[in-house]
């Protein structure tokens, strides 16, 4: 009997390990300050310049959307939309493979990997003359562990 109690506590505890690594999908949608505005080309080359820093793949590039995935280490897959407008931008989860999606969580590195990613396209804005920023979701996320989901 104590050997079978004692294996069902290591079975809970890896469980509640494994449950430890799926956090709510971060869906950063960005504004630019009140009255400034890029134009849609450089909005959309900023963020292209940023996903290939980040190694994404761009799949998809039209007016206002841009389509992007990522394969890391051979195995976990993300895929994305990010819409833009002259003023704001939005990263939004599509779909991927081995990062344990289920109702509207997923493995940590892909929250990861899109705070990056807006991080880095934030920078890009900054270096090319736009500074600071209203409503970030990225920044309600790490305030509060949540984040904006429409």
């Amino acid at each position: 009997m104590s050997s079978l109690l004692r294996a069902t506590f290591i079975t809970l505890a890896l469980l509640t390990a494994a449950g430890c690594t799926s956090k709510p999908v971060l869906n950063p949608h960005s504004e630019l300050p009140a009255g400034t505005q890029v134009s849609e080309e450089k909005m959309k080359q900023v963020i292209v310049n940023a996903l290939q820093k980040r190694e994404w793949t761009v799949q998809r590039l039209s007016p206002q959307l841009v389509q992007a995935e990522i394969t890391v280490r051979g195995q976990y897959h993300a895929e994305i939309d990010i819409r833009y407008t002259r003023s704001s931008y939005a990263i939004t989860y599509r779909d991927s493979r081995d990062l344990g999606y289920k109702d509207g969580k997923i493995h940590r590195n892909y929250n990861r990997w899109v705070n990056n990613l807006d991080n880095d396209i934030k920078a890009g804005l900054r270096s090319n003359g736009v500074s600071g920023e209203a409503g970030s979701a990225a920044q309600l996320f790490e305030q509060t562990g949540t984040s904006k989901q429409n």
